[in-house]
């Protein structure tokens, strides 16, 4: 396969363009997810239900779609997923309409799915890309969400006016943008991912071998998560993921509970999404430049001290702030994580391991948007962001005490 370089380009570009019409539909539906599954229920407490089995259904599925994606490629695979999401957009919609809960979950059960998928997206990047360039190759796909944070809240209200124009509540106009954005992501991606990473992957492993993943033999999870790196990998994605979904989820229902309309809503999650996608070129660098654990490091206590500001008003600006900390601790937790693991991986062992990743990273995010809506009902939402706070705490200390040991081997 020649210039492999120019062919990395051009799949992490294609990448790009499915995560960002992706993004954009699922940060639409994710805005109002709270508020649908009160108004549906009747029941505060259930405000995070429809979001925990999007997560939910995305975690049980990412490990299987690991093994999907190494039976039938990369393309297919991520073409598929996108599939599921229109059509899980489509029911969502028509479930609002008829105004039915469990119709609503069965919606989310596909978007997270379809979800799952997407996600491993980035992944794809960093096998087709040499090992010093990995965390820029995942941010240059995460960043994809910077598209997200800007166009998908804010569909929620011109959408929402079209389909009450219909006669329907005017919640479901932003998941049948979703849907759409979904179907021409899937076309996109059948399209233009081609050669398929799996292929590409596998040349730039032989071209570019690494000490680390030098292994003749293929490793069993358990080994592979034993390693310290991978197993602090985990920690910051799957922690980042958990505290940034217990403050984000429920922050639309806080704020409605405060008289704020659609457009305020729309304003402080657009706010948060931007900090989740848009500096993903700037982590992805510093990845590569300062190391894996700095950058974690960085998103950690940045997770903390979001999770305190939240807690100062429930006015626009100082929550704006406080949810755009919490993306971008995220951000910094999640593609410093993701290329730390990559980087421990062989090719034999890639797809499969970062799907179990992610599946444990869905888990803890699903288990994240449950307890938002039982904490916030019954606790508030101060007492909730505290508890963030002191979860962030643990893979601050994590990457810590590894980038110690590290030190001292290497001064050994």
């Amino acid at each position: 396969m020649n210039n492999l370089e120019k062919i990395a380009r051009k799949l992490t570009a294609i990448l790009f363009a499915q995560q960002s019409l992706a993004s954009a539909g699922f940060i639409a539906a994710a805005t109002l997810n709270s508020i649908v599954g009160k108004e549906l229920t009747q029941r505060a407490d259930w405000a995070g239900v429809p979001t925990a089995v999007y997560l939910l259904a995305g975690a049980l599925s990412a490990f299987g779609w690991g093994y999907v994606y190494d039976a039938i490629g990369r393309r297919r695979g991520l073409t598929s997923g996108l599939v599921s999401g229109a059509l899980g957009s489509g029911l969502t919609f028509y479930a609002i309409a008829v105004q039915s809960f469990s119709l609503f979950l069965g919606g989310m059960l596909l978007m997270g799915i379809a979800n799952a998928a997407v996600q491993l997206g980035r992944f794809a990047a960093a096998e087709v890309n040499r090992p010093e360039h990995r965390g820029r190759a995942i941010s240059n796909v995460v960043i994809g969400g910077t598209v997200g944070s800007v166009v998908g809240p804010f569909v929620a209200g011109p959408a929402g006016k079209v389909v009450g124009a219909w006669g329907v509540n005017e919640l479901a106009g932003a998941y049948l943008v979703a849907g759409v954005l979904f179907a021409i992501g899937a076309a996109v991606v059948f399209v233009g991912l081609r050669p398929d990473p799996l292929d590409v992957g596998k040349e730039v492993a032989q071209k570019y071998p690494e000490a680390a993943t030098a292994n003749s033999r293929e490793r069993g999870l358990l080994e592979i998560f034993r390693q310290p790196a991978a197993l602090v990998a985990l920690l910051s994605m799957m922690l980042g993921q958990m505290v940034m979904v217990l403050v984000m989820v429920i922050t639309s229902l806080h704020m409605r509970g405060h008289d704020h309309n659609l457009k305020d809503i729309s304003t402080v999650i657009s706010s948060h999404t931007f900090g989740m996608y848009a500096f993903s070129i700037l982590s992805g660098r510093l990845a590569d430049k300062w190391g894996r654990g700095v950058v974690i490091l960085v998103g950690s206590l940045t997770l903390v001290v979001a999770c305190f500001a939240a807690t100062i008003s429930p006015d626009v600006l100082p929550l704006g702030v406080a949810l755009f900390l919490l993306g971008l601790g995220w951000n910094f937790c999640f593609v410093g994580g993701s290329t730390l693991l990559a980087d421990q991986l062989s090719p034999a062992e890639r797809a499969r391991t970062q799907g179990f990743n992610d599946l444990i990273v869905g888990l803890a995010s699903a288990l994240g948007s449950l307890g938002s809506g039982f904490i916030f009902a019954s606790l508030g939402y101060n007492m909730m962001a505290y508890v963030s706070a002191a979860l962030a705490v643990i893979p601050l200390a994590a990457v810590s005490w590894w980038m110690l040991k590290k030190r001292k081997l290497e001064t050994a």
